[in-house]
């Protein structure tokens, strides 16, 4: 296929590292971004791209029959190490609370603005955290609980990614590629024949196994530009701002969502919904 002659191998790469079940679809998926772009990939080439390291797909490490909801962020970090392939898991992240005496959340979480407002947001759903107050010593307060042996808290950014596989979130970006030189707007239009083949693929693949059709959760005014293609309307869709917004921390729709699934709750102590 001219996409694959025309491609970074990090693209190539990824795609071996996908689940199985996916592999077709993502082939399907580049193939259409080339007919639409044709010098689309080739650019690619000119540009240094994130996520490096062959994971570009690697939401797609999860089982497409597992696939419950679609989280569709805006596009990776823009850092080598916290660009994972995964929306809004920020690699340099390990330790979700601070070791530091009169500290909240880790340092590294702080500088992941949308996964320390998500952390919040959380809390805030959960009644840890109040909405007029989410920082300085109520932040520490709840640091503090959550660091206490046997107390129920997961302590690590793999943990919570761990717990959203368990709902079963696929963790997407509107563009999956951040490059300096582009702007992400510019970059997820590009994409979104890669999308819309793997949203139609989705659908199908669950309407023949009798399963329900995903929730397509849309984080950010560059995700919602996806709602107007035909391949979104099977799925039910809940829109919220970006969460580098503070705003999110008090988005009722995404509390609403989260609250039922205690993401911050180890996983022996959780019922999977």
């Amino acid at each position: 296929m001219a996409w694959q002659n025309d491609s970074p191998e990090d693209v190539l790469l990824s795609i071996d590292k996908a689940h199985p079940s996916w592999r077709p679809v993502l082939e399907a998926g580049l193939q259409q971004v080339h007919a639409a772009n044709p010098s689309y990939f080739s650019g690619l080439k000119n540009s240094v791209c994130l996520p490096n390291q062959a994971r570009l797909f690697a939401a797609f490490s999860m089982p497409m029959d597992e696939v419950r909801y679609i989280l569709m962020g805006e596009g990776p970090y823009p850092r080598s190490e916290s660009a994972t392939g995964y929306c809004f898991m920020d690699g340099a992240v390990k330790s979700l609370w601070s070791e530091e005496e009169g500290g909240g959340l880790s340092k590294k979480v702080n500088r992941a603005t949308s996964l320390r407002n998500f952390m919040k947001m959380l809390l805030v759903a959960s009644g840890h955290l109040q909405e007029e107050a989410t920082a300085g010593q109520a932040m520490v307060a709840v640091a503090n609980q959550a660091r206490q042996p046997g107390n129920g808290f997961i302590q690590t950014l793999d943990e919570l990614q761990q717990n959203l596989a368990a709902q079963g979130f696929l963790l997407l970006n509107a563009s999956l590629i951040f490059r300096e030189d582009t702007a992400p707007a510019k970059d997820a239009k590009a994409w979104q024949p890669f999308l819309q083949t793997v949203l139609s693929a989705l659908y199908h693949h669950q309407l023949a196994h009798m399963k329900s059709p995903a929730v397509l959760v849309l984080w950010g005014k560059i995700a919602e530009q996806i709602r107007p293609l035909p391949e979104t309307k099977p799925y039910e869709q809940i829109c919220a701002e970006h969460p580098y917004n503070l705003s999110f921390i008090a988005n009722r729709v995404m509390q609403a969502l989260f609250r039922p699934m205690e993401l911050l709750k180890k996983l022996p102590d959780r019922k999977i919904l």
